[in-house]
């Protein structure tokens, strides 16, 4: 099964930027603008604007900065920050020089951003601040080939940014060509040791350029900035917002989102599952508190949404009498959801991992257009995405322009197209696995529905129980974590007699029904106990038999990146999490 997406492409595409130095200039010239992005000025200040020629001088200063300290073509640097205007700043300027930029999680512990920094040959490296200077320091000695270090706020015994861009001078003239390397992402290593990924100019232009032709950006619209932009699926709708013409916003942390929606107003954001799915839980959890007229005014209006939804997804306009019920319902009950999010977004993205449909159908129940993509870090990333007006709640959308999808006989999904990377880094064995025939093989189960392709699972994570049947974890996990009690959960059970589950309570909600316990004391309680087997009991009843959960337990704490159970893009590391929770396991198997 093929399913191609032929690019119409129009004159203007004739000079389309085939580098993202050139896309950089081309936009810098064509859109000025004064108030390309938006950043606080400190912890809890206000937003201030930064101008496109304001921006594109300091980019130039870096360039010719880098260039004066002896970073030419093909030199690695190293970016260790979360989002903010001079991470972006360093990225352009090393394209201009075509000196690929390595991205490194801020949350990263210092083992292993120097495990990144060795493998890559970092010559330099920008720490966002004291926090990350300070991993560099722990490990600078395990790092031969790092010669510079430059903070992006003061930080004391290292060179500043002001510092360093005062170096240099003369102008920076791009010599990159498409098949130049632009980056190299190291995976987050799911699966083991962290890999570089090594994506070309042509790889991220080609899928900037495909995602401003199906996801109608426009140069009036006010991006905010919120999953890390060293994750490739940031950094390509940032790509693209800057291409466009659009402002860009930068989050002040990961856990400020909420205030940021509301100040910046956006209208355009993009955002993992979990995000979707914890906003998700904590509204059922408000309406559930609520009571009386209020309780069923807000539930009618949800179901009135709900139907309009199935219109808008097609893009069809709504009849009449579901447009007048749909406008009031939005005056009286919706729009109080949307103002939580600052009540301008036009469109919020889904991608990173698979969108669970009732959660996708929920937020388009509120009024918002949710548009859920696929991709991987070596595909840069997008393979498929829905469109606005061609939208199938539950599918990761159609393939984008000028790439192809294969369903293999297994039920792999393949990609071939020029958003394909080159391979990984020194690994030609790793590069050779996945690459074959012309072919990227995702490691992802899927199918194709009339061009949409859904996510089934990911192969390596496919369960085998010990009578032979195979089960997929994550639909099942995705239905227990859309329960309010719920705050995680791993299935277990390869090579096993039955399926169990690892679960995460919300301990907010559990404490508040028993009382300021610890952890610990609350998992132990027999009438919690109860209540979470009512939960599992719920789920099992829509799962086939050999799929049902016949034991679980409950964990004391969440899983996190600080732990080791999670990747920087929260996603859980099975292994790392069965390995931890060995003696656990063991118990639920125990006769």
């Amino acid at each position: 099964m093929i399913a191609t997406a032929s690019q119409e492409r129009g004159a203007d595409r004739m000079t389309a930027p085939k580098t993202l130095a050139e896309m950089f200039l081309d936009a810098s010239r064509n859109h000025p603008k004064p108030a390309r992005f938006l950043q606080r000025t400190g912890a809890g200040k206000p937003y201030a604007p930064i101008s496109t020629d304001e921006f594109f001088r300091d980019v130039q200063r870096c360039a010719r900065a880098l260039r004066a300290c002896g970073v030419a073509a093909g030199d690695r640097v190293g970016l260790l920050s979360y989002n903010r205007v001079e991470w972006a700043q360093v990225d352009y300027a090393s394209q201009l020089l075509g000196a690929p930029t390595v991205p490194l999680y801020s949350t990263l512990p210092a083992d292993q951003a120097a495990y990144i920094l060795r493998d890559s040959g970092a010559k330099i490296v920008f720490v966002e601040d004291e926090a990350q200077a300070s991993k560099i320091r722990e490990v600078r000695s395990s790092l031969p080939d790092l010669e510079h270090v430059v903070a992006m706020s003061a930080v004391r015994g290292v060179e500043s940014l002001g510092d360093f861009l005062a170096r240099g001078g003369g102008d920076v003239d791009p010599q990159v060509g498409e098949d130049d390397l632009a980056t190299l992402i190291y995976t987050s290593g799911t699966t083991g040791v962290p890999k570089g990924v090594m994506l070309t100019q042509r790889n991220l232009v080609s899928n900037l350029l495909a995602c401003c032709e199906v996801l109608t950006f426009t140069r009036e619209d006010v991006g905010l900035s919120f999953l890390p932009v060293s994750h490739i699926f940031e950094r390509i709708v940032d790509y693209a917002l800057y291409h466009i013409g659009a402002t860009i916003a930068y989050c002040e942390t990961g856990d400020t989102v909420g205030d940021d929606l509301r100040e910046v107003r956006p209208t355009v954001m993009a955002a993992v599952p979990r995000f979707y799915e914890k906003v998700h839980g904590r509204i059922r959890e408000a309406l559930s508190q609520t009571r009386g007229m209020r309780r069923r005014l807000a539930r009618r209006a949800i179901e009135v949404g709900g139907r309009a939804a199935e219109y808008l997804k097609r893009g069809e306009p709504l009849p009449f009498p579901l447009s007048l019920r749909f406008a009031i319902a939005r005056a009286l009950v919706l729009k109080k959801f949307h103002e939580r999010t600052g009540g301008r977004i036009r469109i919020f993205v889904s991608g990173g991992a698979p969108l669970s449909r009732e959660v996708g159908d929920f937020f388009w129940s509120l009024g918002f257009t949710v548009l859920e993509g696929y991709g991987l870090t070596e595909t840069s990333p997008v393979i498929t995405v829905n469109r606005p007006g061609r939208v199938r709640v539950g599918t990761v959308g159609e393939v984008i322009p000028g790439v192809e999808v294969r369903i293999a006989e297994d039920g792999e999904i393949l990609c071939r197209g020029p958003n394909v990377m080159r391979g990984y880094f020194r690994k030609p064995e790793e590069s050779a696995e996945v690459l074959r025939d012309g072919w990227f093989h995702t490691g992802d189960i899927g199918e194709l529905e009339d061009g949409f392709l859904r996510i089934t699972d990911r192969k390596k994570d496919l369960l085998k129980t010990s009578g032979g049947k195979y089960i997929a974890p994550q639909p099942i996990e995705n239905r227990l974590k859309q329960r309010p009690l719920i705050g995680n959960a791993v299935v277990v059970g390869d090579r096993r007699k039955f399926p169990a589950v690892l679960l995460v309570p919300n301990f907010e909600d559990l404490r508040s029904r028993f009382g300021q316990e610890p952890a610990s004391a609350l998992v132990a309680r027999p009438e919690v106990h109860a209540l979470y087997q009512g939960e599992v009991d719920e789920v099992n009843r829509d799962l086939a038999q050999y799929e049902k959960l016949k034991k679980f337990a409950l964990l004391p704490e969440d899983f996190t990146i600080d732990g080791g159970d999670l990747t920087p893009t929260m996603k859980v590391k099975r292994k790392r999490v069965q390995e931890k929770y060995a003696s656990v396991i063991e118990e639920l198997y125990r006769e």
